[in-house]
């Protein structure tokens, strides 16, 4: 897949004409239907008049190649954070709903459940023996400030879901970062999950966790790491298609 070619399909070639002569007759050719300019993220010639103009090291960086790919990598990050800070969110109101309902409840579930045992009892299903049962009932029985707890735990976990999201969508250092901390700190949690049970989808979600921060650290060059934001910024200007062909107009 070209990504520069569906980037432009999507959001529209990007031309621009510097002011240095020999840069700007590399990025030009005259056609019988008038001047076209080379877009800067695809390298195709397209007719009409540059989107901008001035001195080359004014002209726009733009993601392409690496680049380009790593930004849908992280938009597809940035998705499964919304999804999953929603969830996270709607589960922190739902514990708030059902302990301002709770002894309605448990009213609720005492008496179907005791209407209920006749029929369970032919068909040989002990509701005392039943994990779903007693996971019920704990939750009934725990206490209002637990409840609360756990509300706002689940709310504030569902919050920086969505703001790691919003960085990640944006393309924005700090979202990187704050993508790196926040899904750090909760990687204990996921290994705590998971000796108390292993399950298919606790595997994905750590892998997908310790995959994403071990990507953002050295792709982006986090906190340090291979030169730094400095240096990832200076990969992003020598991969721009304008810096490749002033390093070819000089030579």
């Amino acid at each position: 897949m070209d990504w520069n070619l569906r980037s432009c399909s999507r959001a529209g070639h990007a031309t621009y004409a510097p002011t240095e002569p020999e840069l700007r007759d590399r990025l030009a050719v005259a056609t019988a239907h008038g001047d076209a300019w080379r877009c800067l993220r695809c390298g195709d010639f397209v007719l009409g008049e540059p989107n901008g103009s001035g001195p080359a090291d004014d002209a726009p960086v733009l993601l392409r190649g690496r680049a380009l790919r790593s930004a849908f990598i992280l938009r597809l990050l940035a998705i499964e954070r919304f999804v999953r800070g929603g969830l996270i969110l709607l589960l922190g109101v739902a514990v708030l709903q059902f302990k301002s309902s709770q002894v309605s409840l448990r009213d609720i579930f005492d008496r179907d459940l005791a209407a209920a045992k006749p029929l369970l009892n032919q068909v040989g299903w002990n509701a005392s023996d039943s994990g779903l049962i007693h996971a019920t009932e704990r939750a009934l029985n725990a206490r209002g400030t637990t409840l609360t707890a756990v509300a706002a735990f689940l709310v504030l976990y569902g919050v920086l879901q969505l703001i790691e999201g919003l960085g990640l969508w944006l393309l924005r250092r700090w979202g990187e970062y704050f993508a790196v901390v926040a899904t750090s700190l909760f990687l204990p949690l996921e290994v705590y999950e998971l000796t108390e049970k292993v399950t298919v989808l606790r595997i994905i979600a750590f892998v997908v966790n310790v995959a994403a921060v071990v990507y953002l650290l050295l792709s982006k060059r986090l906190f340090g790491i291979r030169g730094g934001g400095r240096a990832y910024e200076q990969q992003l200007h020598e991969e721009s298609l304008l810096e490749v062909e002033q390093t070819a107009a000089a030579s």
